[in-house]
């Protein structure tokens, strides 16, 4: 019986913690990114390969930013859950939004600490890591224009 009962234990403890400190982590991190995303608002971020009419710049350079989110057990357990019926898996998709976000504004933060005014041509690229655990890379790159 305790050989049934103490694995059963242990994956309702990792869910309970997962969805307790997950979920508070998650909330945080989104409160943060809005405040950098805020902070640096003042850097014009485009995918166009030309720079917009109204900027001008005397050099360029390439800026980068890069993040690896992991996601908590209890979503973990829900993807797979979904994954049995199908359907889009929601509790995944913060964690990609979150991951791009984050190297978006690393990239843009590069830019700023040396005096971009914009970036231009912004790509993004994204990989899966890891095994049981669900991870996102996001790569975010791009040309920083300067004065």
């Amino acid at each position: 019986m305790i050989d049934i009962l103490l694995p059963l234990a242990v994956t309702v403890v990792l869910v309970v913690v997962g969805l307790v400190f997950g979920r508070s982590r998650e909330r945080a991190h989104i409160r943060h990114l809005d405040e950098r995303e805020a902070a640096s608002a003042s850097i014009i971020v485009t995918d166009l390969k030309t720079p917009p009419p109204r900027v001008r710049s005397s050099r360029a350079g390439y800026v980068s930013g890069s993040a690896v989110i992991a996601t908590d057990y209890f979503k973990t357990l829900a993807a797979q859950l979904r994954a049995i019926v199908g359907g889009e898996v929601k509790s995944l998709g913060t964690l990609i939004d979150r991951a791009r976000r984050e190297a978006r504004l690393r990239m843009v933060e590069e830019a700023k600490a040396g005096g971009a005014v914009a970036v231009i041509n912004v790509r993004i690229e994204t990989s899966e890591i890891g095994g049981n655990t669900p991870m996102t890379e996001v790569f975010a790159y791009g040309t920083a224009l300067y004065l």
